[in-house]
């Protein structure tokens, strides 16, 4: 006979599709939704608003924030904490070794003694884009964006717009989600001008203003969003 732990605990306003599963010991937050074939593996927390596409994998011990979208065949592995308001595009996969290997030294099959869990933080409001994959080790700051397909193996500052294989970076982005303009207009570049002390950064959908911080390497918001605008 099963106790009462062995068994999910789903707040009453959360939706879990039929054909989902999930293992004992997850809790899944108010107004969160869990769909199609979706995995949630033991001692998984989600938390209230989520979105959890279909196929998606949820390992165990992950703990997912609020209001993340986590869309179709993601893969999220055990070690992986997920800020408030994430999102994770299709396919993305977060893995949790650096060195993988099926055997030991001696040949045998490895077991969960034999390596350890490197890490991954996605910080508030950061987007992976489809297909992407995040290196264990890495943490990507809060409303960076990565580039669908971008393979990350370090770590992504706060605010930055990072593509590629290895991903690496090329401009700067808005809490909107919006690539950020210099004064004059045009995308902002990867390193800020070096003359200006703390180089301004814009936003042409929302009006935020942000400042350049070069010893932090990331951005501090001068003034939030226009009345209006996009928050």
């Amino acid at each position: 006979q099963h106790g009462a732990s062995d068994r999910p605990v789903i707040d009453p306003s959360a939706r879990i599709h039929a054909t989902a599963d999930l293992e004992p010991d997850v809790t899944v937050g108010p107004g969160t939704s869990v769909w199609h074939r979706a995995q949630i593996r033991t001692g998984a927390r989600l938390g209230s608003d989520c979105i959890v596409g279909r196929d998606a994998f949820i390992d165990e011990g992950v703990t997912i924030g609020d209001r993340v979208k986590i869309q179709n065949q993601v893969l999220v592995y055990h070690g992986v904490s997920v800020g408030n308001g994430v999102f994770l595009g299709p396919g993305a996969i977060l893995t949790n070794d650096r060195y993988p290997r099926a055997i030991t030294s001696s040949g045998e099959l490895s077991r969960a003694a034999d390596w350890q869990v490197s890490p991954i933080e996605l910080h508030d409001g950061c987007s992976i884009g489809a297909g992407a994959v995040v290196v264990a080790g890495v943490t990507v700051g809060e409303f960076a964006t990565v580039g669908a397909g971008a393979v990350v193996t370090r770590d992504v500052p706060g605010h930055a717009l990072v593509v590629g294989s290895p991903a690496h970076r090329i401009g700067w982005v808005c809490a909107c989600g919006a690539r950020l303009l210099d004064s004059n207009g045009d995308p902002m570049p990867a390193v800020p001008p070096q003359y200006a002390a703390h180089a301004e950064l814009r936003c042409a959908a929302c009006g935020r203003v942000y400042t350049y911080v070069p010893d932090e390497e990331t951005l501090h918001e001068r003034s939030g969003p226009r009345q209006g605008a996009p928050a």
